[in-house]
């Protein structure tokens, strides 16, 4: 088992989701960035798909009941046991009884936290992912709770080298491709100038803030289907990037789709993002 001593803002277990329910009204969930999730396993000997923890820009600190192998990824952060810094290059054993402080993110957002054999807790409707926005899944991290770890693997974890999927740009240039209802904005100004990450971004989107979008056609739409990636444009003309907890439908227009999102999970707020179009 691992105790909770120290949840910090945000942290929840998160593994690939949950999709293929979006019919059913349940959005995909799952990491963030599952790229850094993957690389965490794969560092322990996990299958790719394994639950662990997503930590929140000022991580979180845990007691491991019996001696475990644990991998830390994602965000850059200071990594210590029983207060002693460590390498987070690779896999490393943390001691029954030791205390492991994952510290405040110092490039990036989000860590991903592995351990061999996985958080083993129910998974609903196949995941062992927190939703944010439905509620489903495993609670948030809080103080003293516990976490079941499943059984890990017999071999040792292989030598994998950890390359951090932090940007290392201020800015992120991300491919969009445009409709279902780019006729409803004059599209062009989605590529005009740069957009700054808002703070109120969380799980569920991403809110831009920079010059208003300028619609060409007035009313309201009916509630429309949504997808991982859709840039909603509410009334006051700021696009939202759907991420992981999204609902799955809207009734604001969606101007376009975000090929690849994953940098939205380490960028911070007050970053720049601009648009390109994609055929």
């Amino acid at each position: 088992m691992i105790t909770v001593m120290r949840p910090g803002p945000l942290t929840t277990i998160q593994d690939i989701g949950r999709p293929g329910y979006a019919h059913l009204g349940v959005p995909r969930s799952g990491a963030l960035d599952q790229p850094a999730l993957r690389r965490a396993n794969a560092l322990v000997g996990n299958e790719f798909g394994a639950a662990g923890l997503e930590t929140t820009l000022l991580g979180c600190a845990l007691r491991f009941e019996v001696t475990a192998v644990v991998a830390i990824t994602g965000a850059e952060a200071v990594v210590r046991v029983d207060k002693q810094p460590v390498s987070t290059a690779a896999a490393f054993e943390v001691p029954a009884g030791a205390v492991l402080d994952i510290g405040r993110a110092q490039r990036g957002v989000r860590s991903y936290l592995a351990v061999a054999g996985g958080i083993d807790v129910e998974p609903v409707l196949g995941s062992r992912s927190t939703d944010t926005l439905s509620g489903l899944g495993p609670p948030k991290l809080a103080d003293g709770m516990t976490l079941p770890i499943g059984a890990g693997s017999s071999s040792p974890p292989p030598n994998i080298s950890e390359k951090s999927g932090v940007p290392d740009s201020g800015e992120l240039v991300l491919g969009v491709r445009l409709g279902p209802r780019d006729d409803w904005f004059e599209a062009a100004g989605l590529f005009a100038e740069a957009y700054a990450i808002s703070p109120l971004s969380n799980r569920v989107g991403c809110r831009l803030a920079g010059s208003a979008l300028t619609r060409t056609q007035a009313g309201e739409l009916p509630s429309e289907g949504v997808v991982l990636g859709a840039v909603q444009v509410p009334a006051d003309g700021q696009p939202l990037i759907f991420l992981a907890d999204h609902p799955t439908t809207g009734g604001y227009p969606v101007i376009g789709v975000v090929d690849d999102v994953t940098p939205l999970a380490q960028a911070r707020p007050g970053s720049t993002v601009r648009f390109r179009a994609i055929d």
